[in-house]
Formats: C-alpha cells, structure tokens, sequence
C-alpha cells in the first residue's frame, strides 16, 4: 500500500514505466511528492517497494508483454477512469557496430523502446479521447536528433520515437491530449556503463574485424559519463524529472523539452555542421572500424 500524501487539486493519474533505476524512479519520487497519484512500474514490483513508501502504487508492467501492458492499465482505468498522462520511460542501448549485432538483438531493442512504447500508448488512448484530456510523455535523447559512432540502433530507436511523437502530437490536438518529447543529453545514471556493457565479446570473424572499434566506442561512452568536457556537462536523473514534471503541469508544454547542458550543446552543434563535418568531429573521439 502507498502512503496517503495530500493531493493538489490539480493533481495527475500518471503512469510510468522503468521506474526500478535512474530517471523512471527519479520522475516517480518527484511527481508523488508533488501530490500526483504516481503508479510506478518495473518488471517486477520488488524492485521497486522503495516506492510505495514514498507515496507511490506500484504495478507490474513489462513493455515486451502485452497482457502485462493490458492489465496494468485496466486496473488504473478502473479505479480513476483513465491514465491521465503517460511517461514512456523504460528502455535501453544496445551498442554495437550496425553488421556485428545479432538481429535477435536488434529486435529485442526496438520491442521494448519503439513497440512497447506504441502498443501502452494505443492502450491509453480510448480513454483519455473519451475524456477529450491527457498527455503522452516520450523520452527520447539527444540520439534521437543525431547519432554517435556505435550506437547506431539505440538512435535508430530514438529517432523512431521523435517521428512517432512528431505525428501524435498533430493527430492527438483535437482530442486535447498533448505529447511532449523529452531529449536528455549525459545524466548521471547506470546508462553509460549499461550501454558499454551491451557490446558482447567477438563470436564470430564479423565481430572480431569490429573489436577495436567496439573496445574504442565502449570506453569513450564510459569517460564520457565519468570525465572530460563533456562529463562536466553531464545533468541528474532528477533534471530529466523535473523537465517532465513541467511538461506536465504547464498549460501549453513545449513540443521538446532537452535536459542538461550536454544536451543543449550537441543538438547545436550538430545543427550548425554539415554531415562532412560532423563526421570528422566523430573521428577526433572515436576511431573508424579498419
């Protein structure tokens, strides 16, 4: 059970998913403690019974898992009549040279951070057009706008998210539901070492003509969190939260929300060079396979 905490009267019904770690459990603390009705969610709830202790109600909810998706939402419907805003959190880097990654791999990663993300949204719909309000929080990345050596499919995924946010947003105005894109640049959070480790050992002659490169991409992504220029520039799980906080809470929310000076500073960047450019400003940090 959740600790009773005192409501604002313009308190939201959110639903989160990946709240076990990072910016999902950062949102989940900010916004109970702000009097919304929080229903956090991760694979399995023990991961999270921190939460309820906080003010949350905890619910079992894997994106990969359509039933679990189906129930997790029949049952805010049923106590409050609808999601009034979805946060589409959970997800993850699969790194990796684009020929080296198994395809089994690849469509694991975009199961849980493109499908999932489309499947909970088609479920929330009904509910919030028959109430003619509601907001669909997608977090995307500042890889969804541009894209670093070895990560190729976790951009991949991200830019797929900014299309599918892009064209919501327009079908959903008359509906009065809003969607807002969150692009976090460098937080603080296990992704970096979570990305690194996702580049599995050479298996086979492919993997192996990439090794040098995946050993390159996986400790430039780990001194990028922990030092260097860009590290200073790194944000906190809880910045990510208090962008979708505002996102929420604010009349007329911006299309895209970015998060942290890293951020702000690529997307820039990368907006003022050409693809030649940028492409030699890769290989002063990253080097090319072969």
């Amino acid at each position: 059970m959740s600790t009773a905490i005192q409501k604002r009267d313009d308190s939201k019904v959110v639903l989160i998913t990946g709240c076990s770690s990072g910016i999902g459990k950062a949102t989940a603390l900010r916004l109970a403690a702000a009097g919304h009705t929080v229903y956090a969610t991760a694979r399995k709830p023990a991961a999270i019974a921190e939460l309820a202790d906080k003010g949350c109600h905890l619910l079992a909810l894997d994106v990969c898992d359509a039933a679990s998706m189906h129930a997790a939402v029949a049952h805010i419907e049923a106590q409050h009549g609808a999601v009034e805003v979805l946060v589409n959190n959970a997800g993850y880097s699969q790194s990796g040279a684009i020929e080296a990654v198994p395809i089994e791999r690849v469509r694991a990663q975009f199961e849980t951070n493109v499908f999932g993300v489309v499947q909970l949204t088609q479920r929330v719909l009904p509910a919030m057009r028959q109430r003619r309000r509601g907001r669909i929080i997608n977090l995307s990345s500042m890889g969804g706008r541009l894209v670093f050596p070895g990560g190729g499919y976790y951009h991949a995924t991200k830019y797929a998210i900014e299309a599918i946010s892009d064209a919501l947003r327009f079908e959903l105005r008359g509906f009065g539901i809003q969607v807002v894109l969150i692009e976090p640049g460098l937080i603080r959070t296990n992704f970096g070492e979570a990305a690194s480790g996702s580049i599995a050992a050479p298996a086979s002659a492919t993997d192996s003509a990439y090794a040098g490169f995946h050993t390159a991409v996986a400790k430039a992504t780990t001194e990028s969190y922990e030092k260097g220029p860009l590290a200073r520039l790194a944000g906190e799980a809880d910045d990510v939260a208090r962008a979708i906080e505002k996102a929420i809470t604010t009349a007329r929310p911006r299309a895209r929300y970015s998060v942290s000076a890293s951020a702000k500073l690529l997307l820039a960047q990368r907006a003022l060079f050409s693809d030649r450019l940028w492409d030699a400003f890769l290989r002063s940090s990253f080097p090319s396979p072969a």
